[in-house]
């Protein structure tokens, strides 16, 4: 069965098709939203919103764009609409303040310190003007068209921001590389000379 039968029970009220939907998409919309928001726990609590809005706002759903796009374009709003109230709030994490008191065990236990961290520092850092067509381009695999669709903006405005996101991105990245690089040359020197 193709998502437009699937999307035509739901809005007859078909609970197994709409359980169907959930499983079609509730691992992809929890990857995405967790890269935009950079909180997994925040990013399932938007994904069960935007499973929420998609059965109460099925009947609203017309086949002018894939589904995709319709439930995509229902996470995105969400999420950004999170990030504003969350920037509004002035609240520190308990991974913020543990890691002010961390012994050096759990930070050792980390995976990748380098370049994944750079990359979340610099994607979360990101406006989400640029974030949002990054991640679904380059992390969801959508085309510029979709993603336009999924944004309600022309190509050319899709186009622009996928490369200035991504102009950004590489030039942290260089910083990030470019400082770690002066550290090592600076350890390589005081080997050198001793």
């Amino acid at each position: 069965m193709d998502e437009q039968d699937l999307v035509r029970k739901v809005q007859a009220g078909d609970q197994d098709a709409f359980a169907e939907i959930v499983r079609l998409y509730k691992d992809r919309i929890v990857n995405y939203l967790a890269q935009f928001t950079g909180d997994y726990q925040k990013a399932v609590d938007l994904s069960q919103e935007t499973f929420i809005r998609v059965y109460f706002k099925a009947k609203k759903y017309k086949p002018l764009a894939p589904f995709s796009s319709w439930i995509y374009a229902i996470a995105s709003n969400l999420a950004k609409t999170e990030l504003k109230r969350s920037s509004r709030r002035n609240t520190v994490s308990l991974e913020d303040v543990t890691s002010q008191f961390d012994s050096g065990i759990y930070s050792k236990d980390r995976p990748d310190t380098g370049l994944i961290k750079n990359l979340r520092s610099a994607l979360d850092d990101l406006h989400p003007r640029y974030r949002i067509p990054v991640i679904l381009k380059d992390i969801e695999g959508f085309s510029q068209e979709e993603i336009a669709k999924i944004l309600n903006k022309p190509v050319g405005t899709v186009k622009a921001r996928i490369s200035r996101g991504r102009g950004y991105l590489k030039r942290e990245l260089e910083k990030a590389l470019h400082v770690r690089g002066e550290g090592a040359a600076l350890k390589g020197e005081s080997h050198g000379r001793a």
